[in-house]
């Protein structure tokens, strides 16, 4: 067996493992191990697979890992790296819903909790931060993602929609105000 396929799922368990926080927490352990040291694929590819995994249906994660995967091995890596992302957290899930009932009222454990959730927090604001300064976000278009994340969060506006009038939009700047070169 090609040695890509062990150290893709090797890299992908790892990930699910030491990452906590949800799939765009994982974000910037992703980029580090998958572009940075890795270098399976370049940042500009990773943009846009995280696009593309946003706007599909399913965990973040899964979709990202799944999408490097095959990129890079087609049907077999995409096995490789979906299940070495999706094990670390099933075998979690499992360990915890063992053995949850002997520590679900501990203080320690609750406070612990409490204390990881503002982390989160930042864990998710700074790949926010980098993919909008990979995706050209400037002066001129700021706009655009603080009016879409205020239509969904203000006004409960799905982000299905979002989606679809921003990928309007985006063709039709293209298409009738500044064409590509």
């Amino acid at each position: 067996m090609d040695n890509f396929y062990w150290k893709s799922f090797k890299t992908f368990f790892k990930i699910g493992m030491f990452t906590f926080g949800g799939g765009h927490a994982m974000i910037p352990v992703i980029e580090s191990e998958i572009v940075d040291k890795n270098k399976w694929i370049d940042k500009k590819t990773f943009c846009d697979l995280i696009s593309v995994s946003q706007s599909c249906p399913g965990a973040f994660t899964i979709n990202i890992s799944v999408f490097i995967g095959y990129k890079l091995k087609k049907t077999r890596g995409a096995l490789c790296t979906g299940i070495g992302t999706a094990l670390p957290s099933f075998l979690i899930v499992l360990l915890v819903a063992m053995f949850f009932h002997h520590f679900q009222d501990n203080k320690v454990i609750a406070a612990i909790f409490h204390g990881i959730r503002p982390a989160v927090v930042a864990l998710i604001a700074v790949p926010t931060f980098n993919l909008a300064k990979s995706a050209n976000i400037g002066w001129s278009n700021f706009w655009i993602p603080i009016a879409s994340t205020l239509a969904i969060w203000a006004l409960g506006v799905s982000p299905i929609y979002i989606i679809i009038i921003a990928g309007l939009g985006g063709f039709l700047y293209g298409k009738f105000i500044k064409p590509t070169e």
